[in-house]
């Protein structure tokens, strides 16, 4: 079934008063977080594939997103970056369908149309931006998250201790799916957690596990958690003793601590 610029899988599965959660690349995936994110609920909840771009050339500048060749099998297979979605049955009243999406180098607003026309077609009650931003903080404190939410959404994410975004600056042409969805009885939601500017880390495991907190909270997600915090707390001791090795970086560490401690009594 084609859907705007993206071919759905056929025949639709039927889904229960469905919720999106949404990564953008390269664009607040910091330190892969939102990847890893939804990969983690992808594999709890068994997701399975949906859809995807019929033409994702017609959107992305591939000397920028660069195609993979991989041999599977001794056969040479050649992979195209694409955005793709997958769905999964949730463990409640809500199903759950998974954007993976990359940022657009052209025809933006199509995209951003082409979404919304998704979540439409597929009755998505709430669709929820989820990703990272790098910013002064230290990581030897708890990860501030920062979000927004429409409807009753806003005061939930008080409740879980998220912080209201200030943030004004430049921005991705798929906020505008953010923008439009209300327009459509679409509840939306962001969900962002700020990672030490100075870590720098492909992939970072306490940045995962404290939107997996969050989201394990919001939905009561019965998600095993023990093994995403050992490694959070691993990969963060070895920053530690890193820092420890270097005098500057520990007197960065100091102020940004102080920064923090400043900031948080502000909003309290």
């Amino acid at each position: 079934m084609r859907i705007g610029a993206f071919q759905l899988d056929e025949p639709l599965p039927p889904l229960r008063e469905p919720h999106a959660f949404a990564l953008l690349r390269p664009w607040i995936d910091v330190g892969s977080v939102g990847s890893l994110t939804i990969a983690a609920l992808e594999s709890q909840f068994k997701a399975q594939p949906l859809g995807r771009l019929i033409k994702p050339g017609s959107f992305f500048d591939f000397t920028r997103y660069r195609p993979v060749i991989r041999l599977i099998e001794g056969r040479r297979e050649v992979r195209i970056p694409n955005t793709f979605i997958n769905y999964a049955k949730g463990p409640a009243e809500n199903d759950l369908v998974f954007f993976h999406m990359l940022e657009p180098h052209m025809h933006g607003e199509v995209y951003a149309e082409s979404v919304l026309k998704v979540l439409q077609e597929l009755g998505i009650r709430r669709y929820c931006l989820i990703g990272a931003m790098y910013d002064a903080v230290p990581h030897t404190k708890p990860l501030i998250v920062t979000g927004i939410a429409s409807g009753p959404g806003e005061s939930t994410l008080r409740r879980l201790g998220a912080r209201s975004s200030d943030y004004e600056g430049p921005t991705t042409i798929a906020i505008l799916i953010s923008q439009e969805a209300p327009k459509y009885n679409i509840e939306v939601m962001t969900l962002i957690v700020h990672l030490p500017q100075y870590s720098q880390m492909d992939e970072d495991y306490a940045g995962r596990l404290r939107l997996l907190e969050m989201i394990s909270s919001l939905y009561n997600f019965p998600i095993d958690l023990d093994q995403s915090r050992r490694e959070a707390e691993q990969q963060y001791a070895k920053l530690s003793l890193a820092a420890e090795a270097e005098p500057r970086v520990k007197e960065i560490i100091r102020r940004l601590e102080a920064y923090y401690e400043e900031r948080i009594s502000q909003t309290e």
